[in-house]
């Protein structure tokens, strides 16, 4: 067993005999041993050192086990312990696990269960500094404020970027067309160690096999016909920063070689040069296609897939995160105001139940296209389902679905002004200051209308 330094285990047994077993058969795996020979002397112990993991008998005779960890929790509430038990005390045995034990092993022990139960523990403890720790880098390294989404899928994403950014490791992007796998690309070479080196990109499906060529080796002077003059590659050019390969699924078999070999070898030939090039670049690729199903039909290379994988991000559709749309919809919503010189403050309650129902196959892009064309057609200060693409509205036909005033009739007017403010509030994940801006009024007015309708 690997470990950068050996794991402390205190084994708290008064059996002289079963100790000296345990200590035996784990001292072989690698674990530094310590022993109590009763629930006293483990407290004591506890109290001078840490330890990694503590074996608990539950029946001895002075201090019996249940007391022990008691005391032992009370001084260091983080340390993993395993109970040992006998079938007749098992009862007891969950009565430690109330009192923060791991979990319990029933005696005779076989060791190979002690084994795996004890790497368990400690890969659980692992798991769970590694996962604090990430936390804090969430929250305090890394900026992905570029990326909008407090979506579940989204926050593992977050999640996998934290991890991989810092690092040299080649990622593999993967989702639909207009997902934004281009902005995740350039977030992880911004929150990398690269951040001050060139962060290159190209679209792998744009060009043709001898053009692509060109544009990622470069290429001497008379390489091909119209080469007048030498050309330095996309790879030269991020010597140092990052890559990214968009599209790559759509490479030829023939380029994908090439690229194996830059992998591999970290070096490559100019087209039409002789010279072997040597550079220092980090891979982020990315594709909308399948690339196992590709592999398995021999479109793209098996050895590639494997050496461009190594941290594969799976981003998620629109139509997967549909709670991020509100957010996603307002940032488009601000940027084409400004640019188009328009004084636009948000959506109608109408418009924002559209934009929430529709799949999006063409995800956030189709998105950001929507709201950029309603906001070159609003003539109000609200977005409305008028000038949202009739596509949207293709599930909500008059004919089908009665009327917005059909729904109104009969009904008086602080029942439907109840109503259209919980409706946005619902819409809004009961955000006061947003739901204030789609409602065209103040907060302040809002949380007035809230206290008169009664709605808390």
């Amino acid at each position: 067993m690997t470990q950068d330094r050996k794991k402390k285990i205190l084994i708290v047994d008064d059996d002289a005999s079963h100790r000296l077993m345990l200590k035996a058969t784990l001292s072989e795996e690698g674990y530094e041993i310590f022993e109590a020979s009763d629930g006293d002397e483990a407290v004591r112990m506890v109290e001078e050192q840490f330890y990694d993991l503590i074996m608990l008998d539950l029946k001895m005779k002075k201090v019996d086990g249940l007391e022990a960890l008691k005391e032992i929790k009370k001084i260091s509430p983080a340390i993993p312990v395993l109970i040992m038990t006998a079938y007749a005390s098992v009862k007891t045995a969950v009565e430690g696990l109330k009192m923060g034990a791991f979990d319990y092993m029933v005696k005779p022990l076989n060791m190979d269960e002690v084994k795996i139960n004890i790497e368990k523990t400690l890969n659980y403890e692992r798991l769970k500094i590694e996962n604090k720790v990430l936390k804090e880098r969430l929250n305090q390294e890394f900026d992905f404020s570029s990326i909008i989404g407090k979506s579940r899928k989204m926050r593992e994403v977050f999640e996998v970027l934290a991890m991989a950014a810092p690092s040299n490791a080649t990622i593999l992007i993967l989702g639909e067309s207009g997902t934004g796998k281009e902005l995740i690309a350039n977030a992880v070479h911004q929150n990398s160690l690269r951040k001050d080196k060139p962060f290159v990109k190209i679209n792998c499906a744009a060009l043709a096999e001898n053009l692509l060529e060109s544009e990622l080796f470069g290429h001497e002077k008379g390489a091909y016909t119209g080469a007048v003059s030498r050309r330095l590659g996309r790879f030269e050019q991020a010597d140092g920063g990052t890559l990214f390969l968009d599209e790559i699924g759509d490479m030829s078999l023939a380029t994908q070689s090439k690229i194996l070999r830059v992998l591999q070898e970290g070096e490559f030939e100019r087209l039409g040069g002789e010279k072997t090039l040597r550079v220092d670049v980090r891979i982020i690729a990315a594709t909308n296609k399948n690339l196992e199903k590709e592999v398995e039909e021999g479109r793209f290379r098996k050895d590639l897939y494997f050496r461009l994988s190594v941290v594969p991000v799976h981003l998620p559709a629109l139509r997967e995160r549909k709670e991020d749309i509100p957010a996603l919809a307002e940032h488009f919503l601000k940027k084409y105001a400004e640019k188009n010189q328009r004084l636009i403050r948000g959506f109608t309650p109408e418009a924002l139940d559209l934009l929430m129902r529709y799949e999006w196959p063409g995800n956030v892009r189709e998105l950001e296209n929507t709201i950029e064309r309603a906001v070159i057609l609003s003539r109000d200060e609200m977005i409305t389902a008028a000038v949202l693409p009739n596509n949207l509205k293709k599930d909500f036909d008059s004919q089908e679905k009665e009327t917005v005033a059909d729904a109104l009739v009969g009904r008086s007017i602080k029942d439907v002004e109840k109503e259209l403010i919980l409706k946005t509030l619902e819409q809004t994940g009961h955000n006061i200051t947003r739901a204030a801006e789609i409602l065209g009024i103040t907060r302040r007015g809002l949380q007035y209308k809230l206290k008169e309708l009664g709605i808390k």
